[in-house]
């Protein structure tokens, strides 16, 4: 329930507070007094956008703020706790409205974001205006009504869950079936590339021996020839070196005998004799493993060739070539990994179609009883607000799926979202004889005014609203079906903490609490009061409202007598 509402350098407002009580406050002023700048300042605090041209000229900030008492039972109450804030003392709603600065929301003195604030202030309270008049008229609003009068909320939730597992499987699916596409364009291309690289057999690091095989082939006689020449000047013809090396050990020995400072020398020497004779031995190995052999040169240079060409083809050096081939074989394994995906996707997608075809026909269902109600409980409301001849129909039509819908968004031929596979219509006769035509269609402002009446006074008997509030729920309409409506909000406040701002005393009699909004000047300045009424002020006000600027006597009686009917 709203206790206080505070507004201050808001538009033509620079400092009001104002207290409310439970039951029926009516508010009423002359026009132009300022009344839409309080329902826009409830707004706000409800959670609309907020924009700095609301600021009061002169100041740079605008304060607004809306003390509410809550039941512990209240789904804002409940909300709140989730978000952290304590509800024991109520809840607090302050917002600041910079002109140079970031507007700001603060929740029981806590700093808060706009999507807190809407979620908590959701079902806290209603403001029906002439905003809600078109809204009215907007047929995706329909079905929002419907649901919330025959308690179909959950159900809903139910198939919009489902609806939002569907579509990240559905995103998914879709872009492995283009990644599928494009690797498939690749398919032939990798199974050759990977079929070359295999019966090229590479060895790592064969591409190097085979080099060093070939310039050994090419210089085949050359190497041998030097080979010969060294084993000969080694050990072969008469004088050489290993004979030298001999004598020069057998030298050394015998003068070592005499002196031994030699014996390194002659252990020098022998070393020396004994490296000769090892190069000699590598030199005829050596010799017997080099030949001029062109058929195993042409073998050579063809293998050289092939290595050369996956080379060229894969990389710089065969270590590319192998990478190269692992990453091929990855991607061909990738096909069928790809493939593996969108069998396990397709699974869960069947499971979760199965489920909200269930889902979505039973909320279908139970629609179409609500439907039926809510129709005839409007029908009822109307009549009593003296439409006593009107028609209303609550229509349920399929959204039809096309060509780009989904299979898994399809529920016997209709395309499911969020809500389930139907859209609702409202539809309206006023007058007998008439055919039923849809709401924006057919219905005048004081029609639309006793409709939007008749829902308010349904769903808030039906739902958890604890305050609603209404502003020209007068439009279009007078006399006795003005005191009917009165009648219905005196009513409606039995259950209900309703605010209603009215130009019409039959409407105004019927409220708990009376105040007045007041424009005036002072020091220049416009600004917009609120006073709340007594019993004498409140004759003068109903007078005003009776009988304009010159209020008579006949006036004041005809305004007592409307308040002692009461």
């Amino acid at each position: 329930m709203l206790r206080e509402l505070s507004i201050k350098n808001f538009a033509i407002i620079d400092d009001l507070q104002i207290r409310f009580d439970a039951g029926l406050t009516i508010m009423s002023g002359e026009t132009g007094a300022g009344k839409s700048i309080i329902i826009n300042a409830v707004q706000l605090l409800l959670g609309a956008r907020a924009t700095a041209k609301l600021i009061r000229t002169g100041a740079d900030s605008a304060e607004l703020e809306a003390f509410f008492d809550l039941a512990a039972t209240a789904p804002a109450a409940a909300i709140m706790e989730t978000q952290g804030y304590g509800t024991e003392e109520g809840l607090l709603i302050r917002r600041i409205i910079s002109r140079h600065d970031r507007h700001r929301v603060f929740i029981n003195g806590h700093m808060a974001t706009m999507q807190v604030l809407q979620a908590i202030t959701d079902s806290l309270a209603s403001i029906s205006s002439q905003h809600a008049h078109q809204s009215l008229l907007k047929e995706d609003f329909h079905l929002d009504i419907l649901d919330q009068y025959g308690n179909l909320m959950d159900r809903r939730e139910v198939v919009g869950g489902i609806f939002r597992e569907i579509l990240p499987l559905l995103e998914q699916r879709a872009a492995l079936l283009a990644q599928r596409d494009r690797q498939n364009e690749q398919h032939e291309l990798w199974r050759f590339q990977k079929t070359e690289i295999e019966a090229a057999q590479l060895v790592p690091g064969e591409d190097e021996q085979l080099e060093q095989e070939r310039s050994r082939l090419r210089n085949a006689q050359e190497l041998i020839q030097i080979a010969n020449h060294c084993l000969e000047s080694l050990y072969g013809e008469q004088d050489s070196v290993v004979d030298r090396l001999g004598i020069m050990h057998r030298q050394l020995e015998k003068a070592a005998n005499i002196d031994g400072e030699l014996q390194t020398a002659m252990a020098s020497v022998a070393e020396l004799t004994y490296q000769a004779e090892d190069v000699v031995a590598g030199l005829r190995r050596y010799l017997h493993q080099v030949e001029s052999d062109e058929h195993r040169l042409e073998e050579v240079e063809t293998r050289l060739d092939t290595l050369n060409r996956m080379k060229r083809k894969y990389g710089e050096t065969l270590a590319d070539v192998m990478n190269q081939y692992a990453t091929i074989q990855t991607a061909l394994a990738g096909l069928e990994n790809v493939a593996d995906q969108i069998d396990t996707i397709d699974q869960q997608l069947v499971q979760c179609h199965k489920r909200l075809q269930t889902a979505a026909r039973d909320l279908h269902d139970q629609r179409k009883a609500a439907a039926e109600d809510l129709a005839r409980d409007i029908a009822d409301e109307l009549h009593a607000l003296k439409m006593p001849g009107t028609r209303f129909a609550v229509t349920l039509e399929p959204v039809a799926a096309d060509e780009r819908t989904s299979a898994y968004l399809t529920i016997d031929g209709c395309k499911a979202d969020e809500r389930g596979t139907d859209r609702a219509v409202f539809q309206i006769a006023p007058n007998v004889g008439e055919q039923l035509k849809p709401l924006a269609a057919i219905a005048s402002g004081g029609e639309l005014s006793r409709v939007v009446l008749a829902l308010k006074a349904i769903l808030a008997a039906s739902g958890s609203l604890e305050t609603v509030i209404f502003d020209e729920v007068d439009a279009g309409i007078g006399g006795g079906v003005a005191e009917i409506v009165g009648q219905k909000l005196k009513a409606l406040s039995d259950h209900h903490q309703v605010i209603c701002i009215t130009h019409l005393p039959q409407i105004a009699k019927f409220g708990d609490y009376h105040f007045k909004i007041i424009k005036l000047v002072s020091r220049g300045r416009t600004r917009t009061t609120i006073e709340p009424l007594d019993a004498e002020e409140r004759l003068e006000e109903m007078a005003r409202l009776l009988g304009g600027i010159k209020i008579t006597r006949k006036t004041l009686d005809h305004a007592r007598e409307m308040l002692l009917k009461e």
